[in-house]
C-alpha cells in the first residue's frame, strides 16, 4: 500500500524565470534536531528577499511556533500551519506574535475523534492543536519534550475527548521512528475519508480536514500575489510537501526526503545538514540570468542522475539535459529552461 494515498495532483507546471516566490517547509529543510535556522541559510533567505522574491513558510507546526523561525528570516508574507489548514498575516518583519486570521479549516469532531482512537489502537500517543494551542493529555509523559519542540505552551487536559466534542484544527499521532511512517496506509483505510494522514517528522503522524494540503495552500498564496506556479520554488523533505512540491514550476526536495518526494520535484537540493535550501535558491534565485538557467539544468540533471526507482534510463536523460547544457554554454546564450527528459509518472491513488 502506497505512504502517500489521498488525492493528488502530480507537477503539471513548466518552470518559468524568474523565480518570484519561494515557499519553505522548516523541519527537515531549513533546520534539523538543533532546531535552529543556521546563519548562512538566514542570509541566503534574506537575500531573495532583498532581490524582491516573496518568501512564506509553509508548514506543519502551529503557526506561532512557525513564527520564530519567519522572524529569523524577516518575513513579511502570510505563514501557513498545519499543512495548510491554518493561514495567518505576519505583523512584520522580525514579529513572533501572530497577526490576522486568513484562513481556517480544521477537522470535524467525528474525524478528529477516530483519529485519536485509532492512534490509540496502533500504540501511538495522540495530542491535539487547535488554531495556537497546544492540547495534551496531562497524563502523558513526554507533554514537556513536545511542549520544547513546538516551541510552545502546552495545555494539559484530563480528559483529551472532552476537547474533541469541537472541531479542532489538527490531530498528531506519535511514536517511534518508523512507525508513524509504516502506519500511514493502515491511517489513510482506517480514517482517511474524515482525518486525511500524512508525515510531517519521522515520529509525527498528523491528521488533518479531507483536502488540506500544502499544495492548495501555495496555490492560494499564489494567488493572493499574482504570482503564476511556474515561477515559484518549494522546497520540502517530507510526505507532507508533496503536494506543495508537485504544484511548484520549481519543485525542489532535500536528499534527505523520501523516495515519494523525490519522485514528484523537479530538482534534488543537498541535505539540510549540508545547508541544501540554501544552496539551491543561492543558484535558481540569486545567480545571474544565465547562470540560473545553467544551474537548472545541472540541478535536474543530477536529479536524473540519482536513478530512483521506476524512472527508466536516468542515466541518458541526465546525459542529455547536461548535453544541453553544455551546449547552452558554448552558445553563450540563456535560453528558456527545458526539460531534461519526460516528467516522472505520478503516484498512484490508494487508499
Amino acid at each position: 500500500m502506497k505512504r502517500h494515498g489521498g488525492a493528488f495532483v502530480a507537477r503539471s507546471v513548466q518552470p518559468v524565470f524568474p523565480i518570484r516566490m519561494l515557499a519553505l517547509d522548516i523541519d527537515g529543510t531549513l533546520v534539523h534536531e538543533t532546531r535552529v535556522i543556521p546563519e548562512h541559510t538566514r542570509n541566503t533567505v534574506r537575500a531573495a528577499l532583498d532581490a524582491g522574491v516573496r518568501v512564506s513558510v509553509i508548514t506543519g507546526r502551529m503557526p506561532t511556533s512557525g513564527l520564530r523561525f519567519a522572524a529569523q528570516m524577516r518575513l513579511v508574507d502570510p505563514i501557513v500551519g498545519y499543512q495548510g489548514a491554518v493561514v495567518r498575516e505576519i505583523r512584520g518583519a522580525g514579529e513572533e506574535r501572530p497577526g490576522r486570521l486568513l484562513f481556517h479549516e480544521p477537522i470535524s469532531s467525528e474525524g478528529a475523534l477516530a483519529a485519536v482512537r485509532w492512534a490509540h489502537a496502533n500504540g501511538l500517543g495522540a495530542h491535539v492543536n487547535h488554531l495556537e494551542r497546544f492540547i495534551i493529555q496531562a497524563d502523558d509523559a513526554r507533554w514537556a519534550e513536545y511542549q520544547a519542540f513546538l516551541g510552545a505552551l502546552a495545555y494539559p487536559v484530563d480528559d483529551l475527548f472532552t476537547v474533541l466534542r469541537h472541531p479542532v484544527s489538527k490531530v498528531t499521532a506519535v511514536g517511534e521512528p518508523p512507525i508513524p511512517e509504516s502506519l500511514v496506509g493502515a491511517a489513510w483505510a482506517a480514517v482517511g475519508h474524515i482525518a486525511q494522514p500524512t508525515i510531517s517528522h519521522p515520529r509525527f503522524l498528523e491528521f488533518v480536514a479531507p483536502g488540506v494540503n500544502k499544495g492548495r495552500a501555495l496555490r492560494w498564496l499564489a494567488r493572493r500575489q499574482g504570482i503564476p506556479l511556474e515561477q515559484v520554488m518549494a522546497i520540502g523533505d517530507q510526505l507532507n510537501d508533496l503536494e506543495m512540491v508537485a504544484a511548484a514550476g520549481h519543485g525542489v526536495a532535500m536528499t534527505n526526503a523520501p523516495l515519494e518526494l523525490k519522485l514528484q520535484a523537479r530538482y534534488i537540493a543537498p541535505s539540510v545538514f549540508e545547508q541544501g535550501a540554501a544552496e539551491i535558491i543561492e543558484a535558481l534565485i540569486l545567480a545571474g540570468p544565465g547562470d540560473v538557467r545553467l544551474n537548472a539544468l545541472r540541478f535536474a540533471a543530477e536529479r536524473h542522475l540519482a536513478d530512483l526507482p521506476g524512472e527508466g534510463d536516468a542515466a541518458n536523460r541526465a546525459e542529455q539535459a547536461m548535453a544541453e547544457a553544455v551546449s547552452a554554454q558554448h552558445a553563450g546564450v540563456a535560453e528558456p529552461l527545458s526539460e531534461p527528459g519526460a516528467l516522472p509518472e505520478p503516484l498512484a491513488e490508494s487508499r
